[in-house]
């Protein structure tokens, strides 16, 4: 066994530190007016964000200092118990209805999603099979098929709810994740082909989703309406400019853009902080993804270097899209900013795998 360092990457460390701390003063900024509106408490939502982002660093320091194979373990059970919360949710009385999704567990405002949940189990189990069956990944039936069809059985239980954006970010990092267990591009690229099928029979069986991809390439044909959240987040972004309006100065958390707290938060950053704050952060993510890169080609083990690229891979493309997302480059999904939107299961689970991916940094070559 490889002796661990006496610290956890530094860079990545302090780099999710900012991230998190730029997210509570956003959160708190983001929502004041609409949390004293709704609930007569200024502090309403960033008190609850404080509370779940304890919980995740908590959590964060936990997994940072256990030795990533003890996950191995217990990969397998925590996939069946996220595949049992997936069912559960789905059962009328037991899920909670929000924002049109049948996809939260919980009593009153507090709650869970276990989708968010499924993303870093199916992570933590598909690196343990990978790691243990590498050698027959090149075979498309004996290889390929079991591990896609596992994630394709996640996906599908998620658009139940529905969830587009999450199961979208689950399905893409596990793609990823298997292409770097050494699956062949053709038989990857085949099933691309069925998957954006499958992609256009999603979109046109939802009129919704059909709406958002109009908007999306065309949001001032329905400016109130379909294109209204993509309108409002340009015309945060645009004032912004180069320095912003100043913390706390933004008008469009004004009751003009919907829930700017969460998915399209990186608006109102950009308005108050200008195209330097926008850029800082971006920056401060590629430092995660940069030395979450560099973790898993130095990890000891193939476990520990697929599930680094898995966790990484879920933050990266959670962040292209989410800001892919605000400044109108693809169409709405309902993804969060990780670390920075308000949400508690995502910035709690993130944190948790942030500290599994700082613990493998730990015995990195």
């Amino acid at each position: 066994m490889v002796k661990a360092r006496s610290a956890p990457d530094i860079w990545m460390l302090a780099a999710i530190g900012l991230i998190l701390s730029i997210g509570l003063i956003m959160v708190y900024s983001a929502s004041a007016v609409l949390a004293f509106h709704e609930f007569g408490d200024r502090f309403y939502f960033v008190k609850r964000q404080v509370i779940f982002a304890g919980l995740g660093v908590g959590a964060l320091i936990f997994t940072m200092n256990t030795h990533y194979t003890v996950w191995k373990k217990w990969a397998p059970m925590t996939l069946l118990i996220c595949f049992g919360l997936l069912i559960l949710v789905l059962i009328p009385g037991i899920g909670v209805v929000r924002g049109g999704a049948r996809s939260w567990l919980g009593i009153s405002s507090f709650g869970i999603q276990p989708s968010e949940f499924m993303k870093l189990a199916m992570v933590l189990f598909l690196s343990k099979w990978l790691s243990e069956k590498q050698q027959t990944i090149t075979l498309f039936t004996k290889g390929l098929l079991p591990p896609l069809g596992l994630v394709g059985l996640a996906f599908g239980l998620i658009m139940l709810q529905p969830d587009l954006g999450t199961g979208a970010v689950m399905l893409v990092a596990s793609i990823l994740l298997i292409f770097t267990a050494g699956a062949r591009i053709a038989h990857l690229g085949s099933l691309a082909l069925i998957g954006v099928a499958g992609f256009v029979g999603l979109i046109i069986a939802a009129p919704y989703r059909l709406q958002r991809i109009t908007s999306f390439l065309d949001p001032w044909a329905d400016p109130l309406g379909g294109g209204y959240q993509i309108i409002q987040s340009l015309f945060a972004i645009g004032p912004g400019g180069l320095v912003g309006l100043g913390l706390g100065m933004s008008r469009q958390k004004y009751s003009y853009l919907p829930e700017p707290q969460t998915d399209f938060i990186f608006s109102i950053l950009a308005e108050e902080l200008g195209f330097i704050g926008g850029v800082t952060l971006i920056l401060l993510f590629l430092v995660v993804v940069w030395r979450g890169v560099r973790a898993a080609i130095g990890a000891p083990d193939t476990f520990g270097s697929l599930l680094a690229v898995g966790i990484t891979g879920i933050v990266g493309v959670q962040v292209l899209i989410n800001i892919g997302v605000v400044i109108g480059m693809m169409p709405v999904t309902g993804i969060t900013l990780p670390l920075v939107s308000y949400g508690g299961s995502s910035l709690t689970l993130l944190l948790t795998g942030l500290g599994i991916l700082l613990n493998i940094s730990r015995y990195s070559r």
